[in-house]
């Protein structure tokens, strides 16, 4: 009997130290800092390429296509030959001008069975 007992009260003792402990909103202790916008990816065909901007599009079996331009900074890395018809991956970031992309890498052509 005395060990049920015991083993109870350990066992509430547990619970309770383990709903202070996790984490959760903190009354006054709010970040005031906005998070840094988190990087998205996006892989297609070119559709639409200027030095200044990216259009590319992805089509899926069974969905409607999708579009997205993206805005070229002079920061943004090109790995590969940037053309029309080119399939990519886009990393890119959302920010008020739009989608600005950070990272395109243009991949081989696919090689086509005979």
């Amino acid at each position: 009997m005395r060990v049920t007992v015991f083993r109870g009260a350990a066992i509430l003792v547990l619970g309770v130290c383990l709903c202070l402990a996790a984490p959760g909103d903190r009354g006054g202790q709010q970040n005031s800092e906005e998070a840094p916008p988190s990087d998205h990816f996006f892989s297609g065909m070119v559709t639409d390429y200027t030095p200044v901007t990216l259009t590319v599009r992805r089509a899926v079996l069974g969905k409607d296509p999708v579009r997205r331009a993206f805005v070229i900074a002079p920061d943004t890395t090109i790995e590969g030959e940037l053309r029309v018809r080119a399939r990519v991956t886009v990393r890119f970031i959302t920010c008020d001008e739009g989608d600005r992309a950070l990272h395109i890498i243009v991949r081989p052509p696919r090689k086509r069975q005979e």
